[in-house]
């Protein structure tokens, strides 16, 4: 297995290695590897009447509900029922792709911003938003939903999808992990290391990048000189592939042609997906103060619920019955959020926060756990400044 040094008897016997430092020319063929020039489209080209009319159909509905996800859980943050709600409005067509395209065996790595495509890989709403009004240990069993835990911390969740794949290879398990990062993950040093290692160990894993054009306010013109977030994969042997992430056919076409080159054995995958955040980066965010309304206008008019539906249309699938079907499974969906945050406050207490980080809690640990106690217990007054 190329990168993995076997011990004893096979790595003697092993075969010459295909390169060593110095050697003449690149590991491998660059070309395969380099993604096309512009994003791959399919609504709107004549690749369009060959879309599966159930998958279509199908991905119509899941951005039907992500659309009003997105609208409930931001109201549940203005009314102070969420702590905070990082939207992903305007992304809906990636976070229901990379819920359509895994198996239930399958891993799924999201970001602060993937709570939709956490519910709709199942996870019920109660536990997809948990961890954004406070609550313990994530949300979620992780195990049991095959769903890590939602990574605030930018790219960190990165090397955690590789290696979880690589030991899935190990074990011969047929296991796919997809992780989700935005472009702002990329400039982090988490992201180069993810990839150096899925390369080298051609670990069955697809890096999902959500190029939703800004780091909080930093454009991507000052992060990224490369032609593509695409183009960096061929730097690691990895296969870059480039696609309109506001086409859910065309997003739903290469996001699942990666998944299936790394589950055959064929290497990792690190795809872009071009898109935009409408919504603020969270609720706490003034957007005004670093893009102009033409340039929100503009993403408006391409926007992937919009042109799912052209789509639906002009193939003769979107009749009333299947639109008022669709939009009763998005209330559906908003009256369980609702439902899941009422006004009272999470119960329980600070002691929560200092169980399960040691199996035997350390001397430190034991003492800020008395400190928040009588922290709780007493009044206003006497809480220290």
């Amino acid at each position: 297995m190329p990168g993995i040094e076997r011990s004893g008897a096979a790595r003697d016997a092993a075969a010459p290695a295909d390169w060593r430092p110095g050697a003449a020319g690149p590991l491998r063929d660059p070309v395969p590897l380099l993604p096309d020039t512009a994003p791959v489209r399919v609504i709107g080209t004549p690749a369009a009447a060959g879309a599966d009319p159930e998958t279509a159909r199908l991905l119509h509905r899941s951005l039907v509900r992500g659309r009003r996800f997105n609208e409930q859980a931001t109201a549940l943050a203005r009314q102070g029922r969420l702590a905070v709600y990082p939207s992903s409005a305007g992304q809906e067509a990636c976070q229901a792709v990379a819920a359509a395209v895994l198996r239930p065996g399958d891993w799924l790595f999201p970001t602060y911003r993937d709570t939709l495509a956490v519910h709709l890989r199942g996870v019920p709403a109660a536990q997809s938003l948990a961890l954004l009004r406070g609550g313990e240990h994530g949300g979620w069993d992780p195990r049991r939903w095959r769903t890590a835990p939602l990574c605030t911390p930018l790219a960190t969740h990165l090397p955690h999808a590789v290696g979880l794949a690589h030991a899935a290879r190990l074990r011969g398990d047929d296991v796919v992990a997809l992780a989700l990062v935005g472009d702002g993950g990329t400039s982090e040093g988490d992201f180069h290391e993810a990839l150096t290692f899925a390369g080298v160990l051609r670990a069955p894993v697809v890096f999902l990048v959500q190029n939703n054009q800004f780091a909080i306010s930093v454009p991507l013109a000052r992060q990224n000189a490369a032609p593509s977030i695409a183009h960096k994969a061929v730097g690691y042997g990895v296969a870059g592939r480039l696609v309109d992430g506001n086409d859910v056919l065309a997003a739903h076409q290469v996001v699942g042609d990666a998944v299936a080159r790394a589950r055959s054995g064929a290497g990792p995958v690190l795809v872009e997906a071009v898109t935009y955040r409408t919504d603020p980066h969270t609720n706490a965010d003034d957007p005004r103060r670093y893009r102009s309304d033409a340039e929100l206008a503009a993403w408006r008019a391409h926007d992937p619920v919009e042109l799912a539906e052209d789509h639906l249309r002009a193939a003769g699938l979107l009749d009333e019955e299947t639109a008022a079907a669709a939009a009763e499974a998005a209330e559906r969906t908003a009256a369980e959020q609702r439902a899941a945050f009422p006004d009272t406050p999470p119960p329980g207490g600070p002691e929560g926060l200092f169980t399960h980080v040691y199996a035997r809690p350390t001397a430190q640990l034991r003492e800020q756990a008395a400190a928040a106690r009588a922290g709780a217990a007493a009044t206003p007054r006497e809480v220290p400044a």
